[in-house]
Parts: C-alpha cells; sequence; structure tokens
C-alpha cells in the first residue's frame, strides 16, 4: 500500500479557527457542532498561535474553576504547537501524536494553517504500521 501524504488526508477540508479572543464558550460551542475535539487558534494575521482541545477545556477551564464565558482562548489554549507540512506522510503524524501524548496535529505551511489531522484521520492499516513499529522498538 502506498504511504499517503498530510495533504492528501486535507485535502478540501476548511478547518474551523478561532482567534486568541474567542472565548471557551465558542470554542467549545464549535467543537460540538462541528463534532470535532479540537481548534486551532490563529492570531489576527491568520497566522497558528496554538491549539484548543477538549483536554484543554477539562483541565486548564473546568478544573481551575473558569468561567468559559468570560475566559479568552489565548490565556488556556496550548500555544505554539508542534506541527507537520503537508508534505510528511501519515505514519510521521502518528508518530508525533503518540510520541507527543495528544491527538490532534495541525499541518502547516510555515505558520499558516493548512488543515488539522486527529488520530481517527487515518486508516486501520496506518495505525497497524505504528503499533508495530512501536513492537519492533519495544524489542529492541
Amino acid at each position: 500500500m502506498p504511504q499517503r501524504n498530510i495533504a492528501e488526508i486535507v485535502a478540501r477540508r476548511h478547518p474551523v479557527t478561532l482567534t486568541g479572543n474567542a472565548s471557551v464558550k465558542k470554542a467549545c460551542h464549535l467543537m460540538r457542532q462541528h463534532k470535532i475535539g479540537a481548534i486551532p487558534v490563529l492570531d489576527d494575521d491568520g497566522k497558528l498561535i496554538g491549539i484548543f482541545s477538549g483536554r484543554d477545556a477539562v483541565g486548564r477551564v473546568i478544573a481551575e474553576g473558569l468561567d468559559p464565558v468570560t475566559t479568552c482562548l489565548l490565556d488556556v489554549m496550548t500555544p505554539n504547537p508542534d506541527t507537520l507540512a503537508p508534505h510528511h506522510r501519515a505514519i510521521d503524524a502518528l508518530r508525533l501524536m503518540q510520541d507527543g501524548g495528544f491527538r490532534h496535529v495541525p499541518i502547516a505551511d510555515g505558520r499558516s494553517l493548512v488543515g488539522i489531522v486527529s488520530f481517527a484521520d487515518f486508516n486501520g492499516l496506518e495505525r497497524a504500521r505504528l503499533d508495530e513499529e512501536t513492537g519492533f522498538w519495544e524489542i529492541l
């Protein structure tokens, strides 16, 4: 099976994004509406500055007793997230997610957002390859 590039996965997709001054409530509403687990956060020039996920909502907002209506994403997002360029392979994104302990990777060309991938975007063969690699390294 030929290995897919990330560009193939994000082609014809338009990621839901917000700016850092958007409220946590708005982000959570959009995540529910679009059935997504994370939103890339952009600055006023459209450059990627962070990512806000369901984990951020729980760990940085709810657990800390912050008000989602008045709390801005800039204050609770994960700043400067790891990214991949569109030419990377699917397995590269899976490795990055596994190594970093997260489920979403913004795809960027420099600081310009191209898309976002989540663990669910990868097919069984790609996941099986990651499992195979992980097993191999555990033996060594």
